[in-house]
């Protein structure tokens, strides 16, 4: 039986609006995911990451890259995996169901996989276990150390890497803490599907041997390695961001919405015609984001260097 993902409310899925809105799905600039349109480049790679199974020292090699970027303290587990998801729907059956506190509205992957574990959702702080996405998806709320005091708790850092300084990653030394980074949004490279889960030796090892050997793929391995050891990028990317997000706010804000939180990477906007707006743009085939929970929320990301003009024409198209 095919599981039918489109019952979650997601970004992406530009497929549906071509069926929609019609457009070849190349011409279509995808606005909803929040993932940086100037992705890292892909290095050249050796022929065996892709006809080999990985050998150890490279799954070793991406596991003191990611220590040393993202300072993770000594004694605390690092496990890459192929693509947060994939974590995030393995991670409630580290421990016996409870009750589990998360913030709504939010990425809605942990409450479905939680659930699905046997979970019941809370919003109580004698929850069993705990989930912050931080920042938060979609209105950019970060959280605090003292959040992160349950028996298990789940910090989704996959928006982090814009503000590095924020991260709770001193958090990872704390019994029942998993830190989930993500490849797919700071770094551009969501198809790759590489993540990281850091914390709590213990729910670390579980959570491998759920997952079983070579998890993550060769090519993953290398691309991630040297992504890694390559801060400089990141350095460069962040005032990218940061300045093209302005850009966008400047021409969204010009056009009757307000600001209602996000990241570098994306923006939650409240308009007053916010359906109105997105079916404007998707009919020039610029796909945002809007929510089953609000009337007024609109979410875009950011576009890439070439799109700019053809957001300007639809943006100021709108009346």
């Amino acid at each position: 039986m095919q599981f039918d993902y489109d019952n979650r409310d997601h970004g992406g899925r530009i497929d549906q609006a071509v069926a929609t809105y019609g457009g070849d799905r190349s011409a279509w600039i995808d606005l909803s995911t929040g993932i940086n349109p100037v992705p890292y480049p892909p290095p050249r790679m050796e022929p065996h990451s892709f006809t080999a199974l990985p050998d150890s020292s490279a799954t070793e090699a991406i596991i003191q890259a990611a220590r040393r970027f993202w300072a993770v303290p000594r004694d605390v587990a690092i496990l890459p995996v192929p693509g947060a998801s994939i974590a995030i729907a393995q991670i409630p059956f580290l421990t016996a169901a409870g009750s589990v506190r998360l913030r709504t509205p939010s990425y809605n992957e942990h409450a479905a996989a939680f659930t699905a574990a046997g979970w019941s959702i809370t919003d109580t702080d004698a929850a069993k276990a705990r989930v912050l996405v931080h920042p938060n998806n979609p209105d950019g709320h970060w959280y605090t150390a003292h959040q992160a005091e349950s028996p298990m708790t789940v910090i989704d850092e996959s928006f982090c890497d814009v503000d590095p300084d924020r991260s709770l990653m001193d958090c990872a030394t704390r019994p029942g803490v998993l830190i989930l980074k993500s490849f797919g949004k700071f770094w551009g490279l969501a198809g790759l599907r590489l993540g990281f889960v850091i914390g709590d030796p213990d729910l670390v090892r579980k959570l491998a041997l759920r997952l079983g050997p070579w998890a993550v793929s060769g090519p993953a391995l290398a691309v991630g390695t040297a992504a890694l050891n390559d801060p400089d990028w990141a350095i460069r990317t962040r005032a990218y961001l940061d300045a093209d997000v302005t850009r966008l706010d400047r021409a969204v804000l010009a056009k009757g919405g307000s600001y209602a939180g996000g990241t570098s990477l994306f923006r939650l906007y409240d308009h007053p015609r916010a359906k109105d707006l997105h079916e404007h743009l998707a009919s020039r085939h610029i796909w945002t984001r809007t929510f089953p929970w609000s009337a007024s929320a609109i979410r875009f990301g950011l576009p890439a260097p070439a799109q700019w003009d053809r957001l300007s024409a639809a943006l100021g198209d709108f009346a």
